[in-house]
């Protein structure tokens, strides 16, 4: 098992916005985690890659936590944030050395797979170009390509749609398919719940700092006879009714 997230509380202040959250993401799976703006997903997905820390409970990626080993922890994990973050004074070809360093890849092999996936995103003739030449969907394909360099095990993906065009997502989906049969777990945070349905093997349904519900799409459904049979009508069953 990969990623384990137990009785987790935390946030950006004393008043927690987690509220005691436990869910896993095993190896070669693919979990959705959905919810309405404010639900706690970004804080949730902060505390896994270490940029806040737990108030209560532990976080564990292959039974390592972040106090036991800080740099073997954040090794273990590929993140693309929903918004890309470059360094302007870097070109894309710097970038992919950047992430090679940190992660202590082999060179010749890392540029070897970087090179196919800047073919994918059509990129590969852009080495050269700095930050503010690319568009805003440019800029989450080489965030997208920094991450798939690195062979994680662990990918924490945040809103990875917003920006990309159709072909891009679905090159992207093809990597996360390939991703998961190569073993790797993946966490995505998403608002596209069409395709968080077709390709997410489980979902954890976010509210209010809360675990509401988690499972599979089968295992949704049959927790929640009459609802219906999609993963929109189980998340508007939730968020309407606490809306109430």
């Amino acid at each position: 098992m990969t990623l384990e997230v137990s009785h987790l509380v935390g946030g950006y202040s004393q008043i927690p916005v987690l509220k005691d959250i436990s869910f896993d993401v095993k190896d070669g799976e693919l979990v959705g985690l959905i919810g309405l703006n404010g639900a706690g997903k970004s804080t949730t997905i902060n505390h896994i890659i270490g940029l806040l820390t737990p108030q209560k409970g532990t976080i564990k990626i292959n039974g390592l936590t972040i106090t036991e080993d800080n740099q073997e922890f954040k090794q273990q994990i590929a993140y693309i944030p929903e918004m890309p973050i470059l360094y302007q004074e870097l070109t894309l070809r710097e970038h992919i050395e950047l992430t090679i360093m940190a992660y202590g890849l082999d060179h010749e092999k890392a540029w070897k797979r970087a090179t196919e996936l800047l073919k994918i995103f059509r990129l590969e003739n852009k080495l050269d170009w700095f930050p503010a030449n690319f568009s805003k969907g440019m800029k989450q394909k080489v965030m997208i390509a920094c991450a798939f360099v690195t062979e994680a095990p662990l990918m924490i993906i945040d809103e990875p749609f917003l920006g990309l065009d159709p072909l891009a997502v679905h090159d992207l989906l093809s990597l996360i398919e390939e991703r998961k049969k190569a073993g790797a777990s993946v966490l995505m945070s998403t608002h596209a719940l069409d395709t968080a349905e077709k390709y997410c093997d489980r979902f954890v349904l976010l509210h209010d700092g809360q675990v509401k519900i988690e499972g599979s799409l089968a295992e949704l459904r049959q927790a929640l006879p009459g609802v219906g049979e999609t993963l929109d009508d189980i998340y508007m069953s939730f968020t309407k009714a606490d809306q109430r």
